[in-house]
């Protein structure tokens, strides 16, 4: 996972409140193998608007999407970040989100970011047509017209987000704790390291 520091560029200034994650991927994308090409169909029903706010062409690549509360509701489905991520964003402004979404989110490397509604609004008036920079490690939102909004992070999923540390990261941390306990238990249970043997 790459770290998450500092996301700045345009902001897709979506807005729409309670968005579940069939809309964010619809259930038949969902029989694919691979996490690629998703994107395509990140809220197809929405970009079925010819003038919906995804297709339009000075969004094209924002990496942060303003949405509404209680963003990512309905089912826990993990395409759902995944169509995200294809989509290239990498950051969810919003005043809530599902516990599920945020939890799948973070665990593929996309911030999301609480803000009163107040500041939400600020936010998708300055989206229309200026640029928007998240900074992780101070927690602010900021734009070039001088506005700074704080946000709350998780002490742990911050840690993990700035260091680009997945579960398998996190483990490989402990790559020397767990080669001593390997080689302790093979002196406890030398048979279990026996019939590994004869496996191999």
């Amino acid at each position: 996972m790459d770290p998450v520091r500092r996301i700045e560029g345009r902001a897709i200034p979506f807005g729409d409140k309670n968005v579940d994650t069939d809309v964010i991927i619809p259930a038949h994308w969902l029989k694919t193998v691979t996490r690629d090409g998703l994107g395509r169909g990140a809220f197809e029903t929405v970009r079925q608007d010819p003038d919906n706010v995804f297709d339009q062409p000075e969004f094209s690549g924002a990496p942060i999407l303003i949405a509404g509360d209680n963003f990512g509701c309905g089912s826990s489905r993990e395409h759902a970040a995944w169509a995200l991520l294809d989509l290239g964003i990498t950051a969810v402004i919003a005043p809530s989100f599902s516990d599920i979404f945020s939890g799948n989110a973070f665990k593929n490397g996309i911030l999301t970011v609480a803000l009163p509604q107040e500041q939400i609004d600020r936010l998708t008036e300055v989206a229309a047509t200026d640029p928007i920079t998240i900074d992780l490690e101070s927690q602010t939102v900021t734009t070039p017209f001088q506005d700074r909004f704080t946000f709350e992070t998780d002490p742990f999923r911050r840690r993990c987000l700035l260091e680009g540390l997945d579960e398998i990261g996190l483990t490989l941390q402990q790559d020397e704790a767990i080669t001593n306990y390997e080689i302790r238990q093979q002196g406890m249970t030398p048979w279990l390291a026996r019939g590994t043997e004869k496996a191999a």
